[in-house]
């Protein structure tokens, strides 16, 4: 999609009013104790799908992710609505000798992070590595998908997890984001790899915990069906962990549905999990955080923690 049909599709986007902004008889918009900003909002390519998502979800604002070479249509999106959209990540492939110079130009576009970086590698191999050491440079976070292989080799991105400790005492000046499958599974310390997404009670003391606790430059994107997995698990212990990492998470949905409400064909296919299927991963995270946090810590992941680590004025 090039600048003037997006525009264009804007265009069409402001003359719907249900779309805009909500009207008083949609009644069934979710209304949280504190602003929210989703920082994992994959963009739409139909321009009006990307505000239809966020009045729907009750969501104040959202962190774009897209391919670089994306800063056109960012712009012509935050043009129509920039307190929505204040701010975007972009991704590369790199597998690629360009994806460097891709990122670096992306940063210099606006980007105000890296993300989401989901291949086929190792999360402490030489791709990865070098986009730390951009990252460090440019002083922007990384978004990482954390996903080891469950039935075969295509099932990994980043793989390598567990040896993701000497990677955070490597590059201290990175900010990474974990996010996903493995990293929200291995919050348990019974996990091995059996499921992509585990069931039944968490037991204290897993690998993500003890990362989170020890690395000041780790965060942890509570989003997709991987962090609201991790949430709805076991109640008692997600009150603790929202408490003791309170200042390191922040939300994010990685929804597919059109309209915040779980609607559309993405969201209901049998490759969605069933947990989620047919709901709006944004509210139903929402809902669980509003369970388990007081509104000062509910705030901060929804919120005031996000804006610090990418700098945007909350």
């Amino acid at each position: 999609m090039d600048r003037r049909q997006l525009l264009a599709g804007l265009g069409a986007m402001a003359a719907t009013p249900a779309l805009a902004q909500p009207s008083s008889n949609q009644t069934d918009i979710p209304r949280w104790s504190s602003p929210v900003i989703d920082m994992h909002f994959h963009m739409r390519r139909a321009p009006a799908q990307n505000i239809a998502h966020q009045v729907g979800a009750g969501v104040t604002a959202a962190n774009l992710l897209t391919f670089s070479g994306a800063a056109d249509q960012v712009a012509a999106l935050r043009a129509q609505n920039a307190a929505m959209f204040p701010s975007w990540f972009a991704s590369a492939d790199l597998t690629k000798p360009e994806a460097q110079a891709q990122l670096t130009a992306a940063v210099k576009a606006g980007a105000k992070g890296f993300g989401e970086l989901k291949m086929h590698v190792d999360a402490d191999g030489p791709e990865m590595r070098r986009a730390y050491d951009l990252a460090a440079d440019l002083n922007v976070p990384v978004l990482i998908h954390f996903q080891d292989a469950t039935t075969d080799l295509n099932d990994a991105y980043n793989s390598g997890l567990a040896r993701f400790a000497a990677v955070l005492k490597a590059y201290p000046r990175t900010r990474f984001i974990g996010h996903a499958n493995s990293f929200w599974a291995r919050v348990s310390a019974d996990f091995a790899d059996q499921s992509a997404y585990p069931e039944g009670p968490i037991v204290p003391g897993g690998l993500t915990d003890k990362l989170l606790a020890d690395y000041p430059n780790l965060y942890g994107d509570l989003s997709a069906n991987s962090g609201h997995n991790v949430l709805s698990r076991t109640p008692a212990f997600t009150v603790d962990f929202l408490k003791r990492h309170q200042d390191k998470l922040h939300f994010g949905s990685d929804c597919n549905c059109e309209d915040g409400r779980g609607g559309g064909a993405a969201q209901n296919s049998p490759g969605v999990a069933a947990a989620i299927r047919g709901k709006c991963v944004a509210r139903e995270t929402l809902s669980v955080l509003t369970k388990s946090a007081s509104p000062e810590i509910f705030r901060k992941i929804a919120w005031t923690n996000a804006h610090r680590l990418i700098g945007l004025p909350a």
